[in-house]
């Protein structure tokens, strides 16, 4: 009987790679739990909201700062939630603006 171990952080590292269409898994980085931030997106394992380190980006903050502000949330984590920023600029209900 083959026993299953835990996925690492060193595991999840493997499979986030940024391959040109912001293709990842998220699930692997955020979820959301009741009791935190009211259902609120937050790095996986940590009580820390995605919109807090992206209103910390927006502000200008580096990422050496935000990962000292935050320190369980590790470096990977915060590149993903660039990524799904990126990612979701597709969605934007923004209406296209008319040729020139």
């Amino acid at each position: 009987m083959q026993r299953h171990r835990k996925e690492t952080l060193l595991d999840r590292n493997r499979r986030f790679r940024y391959d040109g269409d912001m293709s990842f898994d998220p699930t692997l980085w955020f979820e959301r739990r009741q009791g935190i931030g009211k259902g609120a997106l937050v790095i996986q394992g940590t009580r820390v909201p995605v919109r807090t380190l992206l209103a910390s980006l927006a502000e200008g903050a580096t990422e050496e700062e935000i990962l000292r502000d935050f320190p369980t949330v590790p470096q990977e984590a915060l590149r993903a939630v660039v990524a799904f920023a990126a990612a979701a600029v597709d969605d934007l209900p923004l209406a296209p603006i008319a040729a020139a």
